[in-house]
C-alpha cells in the first residue's frame, strides 16, 4: 500500500493568483443586512421656558411639531405664570406620531408649572436640561419664537457634522405681518434691521456666533457638562448675569468649542411693540453685556474684556457713542451757527446720510424675508435716524445704571414694562432735552468772540470725526457678503 504525498509548489518568487467568483446572492443578502442596521440618530431634547406666554406658546408648539426634524422630546417649563400658559400648553401633553410623506417620528411633550421661581428663565432651563440629561443636545427655544419647518434638521446636521462645535445659533428675525398701527410697525422695522445687520456682522466673521440667542439654538450636552465642570457649576445657566446666554457662550467658547451662527436654520423672534418694551430689553441686553467686558468682578460676573466673544461688543459700544457724539456736536454746533448767522451749507455734509442709506438698504437687501415696510425704513431715511435715537437712549440708560452701581432687577423692569408699566423709557429725552437747554443758556451768556473760537474749533472735530465714520461706513458697503441671507 502505498500514499502519493501532494507536491509543493516550485518556488519561482511569483505569488500564487487566486480566482474570486462573484455570489449574487450572497452579494444582495450582505447589503440587505447592511440596509436594516438602523441610521444613527442623535437624540434631542427641547426646552422652552414659558413666563406668561398664553397669546404665543401653541404658535411655538405646533411650528416644533411641524419640523421635518422633530425634537424626541420637549419639555415646557411654566414659571411664574399668571395667564393661562399652562391650559394652552396642556392640550398638547403626550405622544405625537408625524408624518412626513414615507417618514414617521414620534415625539412627546410634556408640561411642567414650576410655580414661583426666583432664578425666572435661568431655572427654568436649568430645571428642563435636568430632564433631558440623556440626549445627546440640548435645543433652547423661547416661549414667543417660531421656527421655519427645516430649522432643527438644519441646526441637528450641522453641530453632529463637527465635534469641536458647543452650540449653535438659528438666523433671528421677526415677523412683521402681526402687527398694527404706526408706532408698532416702526418699532418691528427698526429691529428686524438690528437683527439683520448682527447676523451679517457674526457671518461674515466666520460664522462664528458672538452670542447663542436662547430663542432657538442647540447645544452640546457635552460641552454644556464640561462649562459645569470648568466654572464649577451646579448648572450650565447662572442667575447672577443680566444676559445668561451670553455668558454661557463665553464659557463655551472658553472651554474649546465653536461657537456658531446656521448657514441655512432660521427662527421668528418676538418682537417688542412698545417703546417701553423695547427700552426694557434693551436696556437689559445692553447692561449684561457692559458687566461681562468691564474689567474687574461686578457681584458674581466676572468681566472679560479680551474675551474673543466680546470683540463685537466692544465695536457695537465704540459705534454707539460714536453715533451719540457725532448728532450731540452736530445740533449744537448748528443751532450755535444759526443763532449768530455763521451757519454756510457745504454739500458735502450729504455724503454721511447717503451712505448711511446705502448701507441701510444694503442690510435690507440680505434679508432673505424682507417686506416693502423693510425697504421703506431704510429707504426714507427718518425711520432709522429716529430709531438710531431711540437706541442711543438705551445705550445711554445701560452704561448710567452700570455706573450708579445701583442694584436693579433689569428682568422684573422688563416684565413690568411689556406690562405697560414704568416710564424709565422717557428718561434719555429728558435729559437731551436738559443738557440742549442748558448748553444753549450757555452759549447765550458767551461773548461773540469765545463763539465764534468755539465754532472754528467744534466744526473741523465733527468733520474728522464724521469724515472717519463715513469711510467706516463705505468699507462695509465695499465688503463682500459671500452670498449670506439673513
Amino acid at each position: 500500500m502505498s500514499t502519493t504525498r501532494p507536491t509543493a509548489a516550485p518556488t519561482t518568487g511569483v505569488p500564487t493568483r487566486y480566482t474570486v467568483r462573484h455570489d449574487p446572492e450572497l452579494a444582495a443578502a450582505v447589503l440587505d443586512d447592511l440596509a436594516s442596521l438602523p441610521d444613527y440618530r442623535p437624540t434631542i431634547g427641547c426646552v422652552i421656558p414659558a413666563y406668561n406666554e398664553a397669546e404665543s406658546i401653541a404658535a411655538v408648539l405646533d411650528s416644533l411639531l411641524a419640523q421635518t426634524r422633530v425634537p424626541d422630546v420637549v419639555h415646557v417649563v411654566i414659571n411664574n405664570t399668571t395667564d393661562a400658559t399652562f391650559d394652552i400648553a396642556a392640550a398638547y401633553a403626550g405622544p405625537h406620531r408625524i408624518e412626513h410623506g414615507d417618514a414617521v417620528q414620534e415625539t412627546e411633550v410634556y408640561v411642567h408649572d414650576i410655580g414661583e421661581n426666583p432664578d425666572k428663565k435661568v431655572g427654568a432651563l436649568n430645571y428642563g436640561f435636568s430632564l433631558i440629561e440623556g440626549c445627546d443636545y440640548m435645543l433652547g427655544v423661547d416661549g414667543d419664537t417660531t421656527a421655519h419647518p427645516e430649522a432643527v434638521e438644519w441646526l441637528a446636521q450641522e453641530i453632529v457634522s463637527d465635534a469641536r462645535i458647543g452650540g449653535i445659533s438659528a438666523i433671528y428675525s421677526i415677523d412683521d405681518a402681526p402687527f398694527r398701527g404706526l408706532v408698532p410697525r416702526f418699532l418691528i422695522a427698526g429691529q428686524r434691521a438690528q437683527f439683520a445687520a448682527f447676523n451679517m456682522q457674526n457671518m461674515l466673521k466666520g460664522r462664528n456666533m458672538a452670542v447663542l440667542g436662547g430663542q432657538f439654538s442647540i447645544f452640546s450636552m457635552r460641552a454644556l457638562h464640561e462649562v459645569m465642570e470648568v466654572n464649577h457649576q451646579g448648572s450650565p445657566w447662572v442667575r447672577d448675569s443680566e444676559v445668561e446666554d451670553s455668558l454661557l457662550s463665553l464659557q463655551i467658547k472658553s472651554a474649546g468649542y465653536l461657537t456658531k451662527i446656521s448657514a441655512r436654520a432660521r427662527a421668528d423672534v418676538g418682537g417688542m411693540h412698545t417703546l417701553r418694551g423695547l427700552d426694557a430689553q434693551q436696556v437689559k441686553w445692553n447692561f449684561g453685556a457692559i458687566e461681562l467686558m468691564w474689567p474687574g468682578q461686578r457681584g458674581d460676573t466676572k468681566g472679560q474684556p479680551f474675551h474673543p466673544n466680546l470683540r463685537l461688543r466692544w465695536v457695537e459700544h465704540a459705534s454707539m457713542l460714536t453715533n451719540f457724539v457725532t448728532r450731540v456736536l452736530f445740533v449744537l454746533l448748528l443751532v450755535a451757527s444759526l443763532s449768530i448767522g455763521a451757519f454756510v451749507f457745504s454739500p458735502v455734509w450729504l455724503l454721511p446720510p447717503i451712505a448711511a442709506v446705502a448701507l441701510n438698504l444694503r442690510v435690507v437687501a440680505s434679508m432673505k424675508h424682507r417686506t416693502w415696510r423693510d425697504v421703506v425704513f431704510a429707504l426714507a431715511a427718518v425711520p432709522a435716524e429716529v430709531y438710531m435715537w431711540i437706541r442711543l437712549g438705551h445705550f445711554l440708560r445701560a452704561w448710567t445704571r452700570f455706573a450708579s452701581k445701583k442694584q436693579t432687577d433689569n428682568w422684573a423692569e422688563q416684565a413690568k414694562a411689556e406690562r405697560g408699566s414704568g416710564n424709565g423709557y422717557l428718561a434719555p429725552v429728558v435729559v437731551v432735552v436738559l443738557v440742549m437747554a442748558a448748553a444753549v443758556y450757555g452759549w447765550l451768556q458767551l461773548d461773540v468772540v469765545a463763539q465764534s473760537t468755539i465754532l472754528w474749533f467744534g466744526w473741523p472735530v465733527l468733520a474728522v470725526i464724521t469724515a472717519l465714520q463715513t469711510l467706516g461706513m463705505i468699507g462695509k458697503l465695499l465688503r463682500r457678503q459671500f452670498g449670506y441671507r439673513v
